[in-house]
């Protein structure tokens, strides 16, 4: 009868837990990636909740967004963030940003390194280069304004490769389809195959900041716990880490 009891007892205590479990379903921006991958196990651990991570291009986060897929927390550039807001896609008042990352260059591991030093060098190298990578994100947005501004879009126009959504830029340096690839600094720094030649220089360079909103209808309170945990303190060094300035110091 004991034995029966006890039987019980842990029965009734593994429901509860699965209970009270939560799966969080986050989209999000590849940008984030590494950091999160490093943050994630001590919240599941902490909260009891799981996380179910999305990650693709911010081209592709509107699309899902405008089509009505349904997610708790989606982590993109904050732009996009607001514009959700304003289009009544998430819900008033429930952006948090996350952290910020500037945008880098790199090769294919083992290639000759072009000066990126200054605005001068980095057109220099650009002109010289075979092809181009850059992403769907606000990096690649951003890389089609500065040709403009480096007065070479024209030149640029036939060698120009725009990634997939979620595909990263190292992909089209390591397989040869680009000499050179323009992303985000985190989405640089530890991939393998390429060298990373550093952020772009201080006069042309453009930084996004990274926010999560909430997706109206979706579990508020799962989310803003998601969003606190990110956003806190304790999770800045591994932002950092991470080629990331983070939102707090």
């Amino acid at each position: 009868m004991k034995a029966r009891l006890i039987a019980v007892a842990v029965c009734s205590l593994l429901i509860t837990h699965v209970v009270q479990a939560a799966e969080i379903r986050m989209l999000a921006a590849g940008a984030v990636k590494e950091a999160f991958l490093e943050l994630v196990s001590q919240f599941e651990s902490t909260s009891g909740n799981q996380v179910a991570a999305t990650w693709t291009g911010s081209a592709d986060i509107r699309k899902r967004i405008a089509a009505g897929e349904a997610f708790d927390l989606v982590i993109v550039g904050a732009p996009d963030i607001d514009a959700f807001v304003k289009d009544g896609k998430m819900m008033p008042g429930s952006r948090v940003d996350i952290a910020s990352s500037g945008v880098g260059m790199a090769v294919k591991a083992g290639s000759p390194r072009p000066d990126i030093s200054s605005s001068e060098a980095v057109k220099k190298a650009l002109l010289s280069a075979r092809a181009v990578a850059y992403s769907t994100g606000p990096s690649g947005v951003y890389v089609q304004r500065l040709f403009d501004r480096l007065g070479i879009a024209d030149q640029m126009k036939d060698k120009s490769k725009q990634t997939a959504p979620g595909v990263r830029v190292a992909q089209y340096l390591v397989n040869g389809e680009a000499e050179l690839g323009f992303q985000q600094v985190s989405e640089l720094v530890h991939e393998a195959g390429i060298d990373f030649l550093g952020p772009l220089p201080a006069e042309i360079q453009n930084v996004t900041v990274y926010s999560s909103g909430i997706p109206t209808g979706s579990n508020a309170e799962l989310a803003k716990a998601l969003q606190a945990f990110l956003s806190a303190p304790a999770a800045a060094p591994v932002f950092r880490k991470n080629g990331m300035d983070p939102n707090h110091p």
